[in-house]
């Protein structure tokens, strides 16, 4: 299934009666639903153009042209069978392996159809001009933090990441608007996280959310928000294929930084990279005699 279907029918239930109506007949016509006009779905569906629009801007898109473009470039990405398949009993350790690797590499293409280069460009220019970086997040996701923490920090930038809910608290009261926070989390609907997130919104602080496409509550709170791909949906043991997506997200705005300030970031990088080699292989070299 298409992530923009996935993303459909894991909101369903939460929908009103007019949008449900709309989205039962995306998710059982979506190839006929992406060459219609809005005029068209409207007397197909019953319901009015404004609902349409309002409908596709509460999932992240920004208006019915551009959900109905990019819905046609999912499903010509999609193969049959196309799923997402999660662990079960006494499967062979090859079949195994097999799955695994197909999850990985659809999270990423499919996390790389979605992506807005607009607010890539937003959240990367956030993250240069900032005088502190918090990164924000709980169990899988806090490592996902961290990761970008430690990149963050070897390119010379001023970031901490927090993964404990009272610190992140404490951490987003202190920051400023010179300041950036990213908040992340696959649901979007962590409750630790979106707490650090309306804190540090209250400070005035820029937040940059990164979370499975769809509306969530971390999403709306967020000034830039990004997406990744929803297909680990509903049942998700391990947390695999979500945790792939997030980093790809993490290492494009990382690239992107360096990209843009090369000249400066790279010395640094390659510096970082000498001195641990130094200290790590010669640790009394960096010691001094009592």
């Amino acid at each position: 299934m298409s992530r923009i279907l996935a993303s459909l029918k894991e909101r369903l239930d939460r929908l009103g009666p007019k949008e449900k109506i709309l989205a039962g007949y995306i998710l059982n016509h979506p190839r006929r639903a992406a060459r219609l006009g809005i005029t068209e779905l409207a007397a197909q569906t019953g319901v009015s153009a404004a609902t349409i629009s309002r409908f596709c801007r509460s999932m992240q898109f920004d208006g019915y042209a551009d959900f109905r473009m990019k819905l046609s470039v999912d499903l010509a990405g999609t193969a049959p069978g196309d799923t997402y398949q999660d662990i079960v009993k006494g499967r062979p350790l090859e079949q195994i392996a097999q799955d695994i690797a197909a999850n990985s590499i659809r999270s990423i293409e499919d996390t790389n159809r979605l992506l807005d280069f607009r607010r890539l460009a937003q959240a990367v220019g956030a993250l240069l001009g900032a005088e502190r970086i918090a990164v924000f997040g709980m169990a899988t996701s806090g490592v996902i933090a961290q990761d970008f923490m430690q990149k963050l920090v070897r390119i010379g930038k001023s970031a901490s990441a927090f993964t404990d809910s009272h610190m992140q608290i404490t951490a987003a009261a202190g920051l400023t608007p010179r300041d950036a926070a990213i908040a992340i989390s696959y649901s979007g609907e962590t409750p630790e996280t979106i707490d650090a997130a309306n804190c540090a919104k209250e400070q005035g602080c820029p937040v940059i959310s990164l979370t499975r496409h769809g509306s969530s509550t971390l999403s709306r709170i967020a000034d830039i928000p990004l997406f990744v791909s929803p297909l680990e949906e509903h049942v998700r043991r391990g947390e695999m294929a979500s945790r792939i997506a997030l980093l790809l997200v993490v290492d494009i705005l990382f690239a992107g930084m360096l990209s843009q300030q090369f000249d400066d970031f790279v010395p640094r990088l390659e510096q970082s990279y000498l001195l641990v080699q130094k200290y790590r292989k010669n640790p009394e070299k960096g010691r001094k005699q009592p």
